[in-house]
């Protein structure tokens, strides 16, 4: 009987549960969506309990389709999406029907009192937290102690998403040190919570949790979960990781220098070596890597596939019933109108700044534009410009990395945006960097948790399989002609990423 793990990607907007065999190859998967609320200004929120619920639905679901025994699923892990604060008693109960996600900014108040004792730049260069610090887990923590006074008294352990979920399944309440690393008073080059943050915070160190390695076996299936789940008993669990660094792994990220994008909803561009890159100016944002010793490093613009998407709803409708009455994939669809475009779309640039600003942007208010637009532009101009906008914010953003460390001559690219040839040329072109497409495609969250069930249970040594599992299906070089264009494009391009910077800041203070 061969053994089998199952991976949980435990995302933004549902679940997907994975079957590997033991070589790490997938056998199946199955998804299970579940709602974010939105109680207020700035708060967004999901039920712990909606996590599980998919969990179990999507085990039960992926044994019943696929065939395959309850006893030859050897172990599992989590992905699990970063900075959740889910309160729970002594006795394990939750505290808070739904919770805080990752991208929930309520807790601005909590970080300003913070940086009034702590110096903003010495905190960052501690932990590498370069999202906005209020999305961080501690000032969400002291968010509770300020306005759930009666919540906050009970809490015995605040845990993440991922840890909330290996808790329900093996009754032990650990995290390991990629999820740590976005508590918001983790020290990255420490391997710990820092004693200084936490004093700072005043926040008592108990209120976190044990931390412990990615592949550490934490428990195995207790009755009650084994029940619920359809799993026997002796299935051992793995502490998991956060999805930005499973996904690192998953990108075969396995020796310093590799460097892979994930195009979806957002974009991001992350570097795994043995040292952090830091930088108070730019931030690029930080996770201790589920890999022992090594970090990953990311740059990132907040909209990616989203901007592809907007253009699509808006400007290309037909396309869309198109797509309905053919069958044909509306992205193809729009990727053969941009092809008719020449490099540079006839001098039309686009900015895709449409969700706000990273840290590596001029600042948080900037917005999307395009910029030289005249009547000759054609609908095949404005999705070149869309895509190389992308592109080129990207490669904008990418440069903060270069600065700092040396990067392979190639990447992987991952996520929806993989899937288009011409879209990897641009990006080839633009990066100047070899474009890699593998097997993996949107799976590498997935395969970053199924590898550190394998390695933790013992079915692999060490990592190095990553690179067997890959299977290369593309690789596009720069074209030095093309690349030349965009050498031109670059300064009249950061031109307008300034521009739109200063922009956005005038819109925002406007009182109407």
């Amino acid at each position: 009987m061969d053994k089998k793990i199952i991976a949980y990607d435990l995302g933004t907007s549902g679940n997907k549960a994975s079957l590997y065999d033991k070589d790490g190859v997938c056998l199946a998967s199955t998804f299970k969506s579940y709602d974010t609320l939105y109680p207020g200004i700035g708060m967004h929120e999901q039920r712990p309990s909606d996590w599980w619920n998919s969990i179990v639905a999507s085990t039960r679901q992926l044994l019943e389709e696929t065939g395959v025994g309850k006893n030859e699923i050897e172990c599992l892990a989590i992905s699990g999406h970063s900075l959740g604060v889910v309160p729970i008693n002594n006795a394990g109960e939750l505290l808070r029907e739904s919770t805080p996600i990752w991208s929930d900014s309520r807790a601005g108040a909590q970080a300003e009192a913070f940086f009034q004792k702590t110096d903003e730049k010495s905190w960052y260069m501690i932990t590498g937290n370069g999202f906005p610090a209020q999305l961080y887990s501690a000032f969400k923590i002291l968010w509770y102690q300020d306005n759930e006074p009666d919540v906050f008294e009970k809490i015995d352990k605040v845990i993440g998403t991922k840890d909330y979920i290996n808790y329900k399944l093996t009754g032990q309440v650990k995290t390991d040190y990629s999820y740590a690393s976005g508590c918001g008073v983790y020290d990255l080059k420490g391997w710990g919570y820092s004693d200084e943050l936490l004093q700072a915070s005043g926040l008592d160190p108990d209120i976190f949790p044990e931390i412990v390695p990615s592949t550490e076996i934490i428990g195995e299936l207790t009755a009650e979960a084994s029940e619920s789940i359809g799993l026997p008993r002796n299935v051992k669990v793995a502490a998991g990781g956060v999805d930005n660094s499973c996904m690192a792994l998953g990108a075969r990220n396995i020796e310093s220098g590799r460097v892979y994008l994930s195009l979806g909803s957002s974009a991001w561009i992350a570097v795994s070596a043995d040292e952090p890159v830091l930088d108070a100016r730019s931030r690029p944002f930080v996770f201790t890597h589920v890999i022992p010793g090594m970090f990953t490093s990311a740059v990132s613009i907040f909209s990616g596939g989203n901007s592809f998407r907007w253009l699509r709803d808006n400007f290309f409708p037909d396309l869309i019933e198109v797509s309905a009455q053919s069958g044909q994939d509306v992205y193809e669809l729009m990727t053969e109108m941009a092809a008719n475009s020449p490099i540079g779309a006839n001098k039309l640039l686009f900015n895709p700044s449409l969700a706000g600003g990273s840290s590596q942007e001029p600042n948080a208010e900037i917005r999307g534009a395009f910029s030289g637009l005249d009547l000759g532009h054609t609908r095949d101009d404005l999705l070149r410009a869309g895509m190389e906008g992308i592109a080129m914010n990207l490669g904008a953003v990418l440069q903060v990395l270069k600065s700092f460390i040396t990067l392979s001559d190639e990447m992987v690219i991952v996520g929806g945006g993989s899937k288009s040839e011409l879209w990897r040329q641009i990006f080839a072109d633009v990066f100047e960097m070899k474009i890699i497409k593998t097997n993996i495609g949107e799976d590498a969250g997935s395969l970053g948790a199924a590898a550190l069930a394998a390695v933790g249970s013992g079915l692999w040594n060490d990592f190095s399989k990553m690179d067997q599992i890959h299977k290369v299906e593309s690789t596009l070089e720069p074209i030095p002609e093309n690349t030349a264009i965009y050498r031109k494009l670059d300064p009249v391009y950061e031109v307008l990423r300034q521009a739109q910077g200063q922009i956005g800041s005038s819109l925002a203070n406007l009182d109407i």
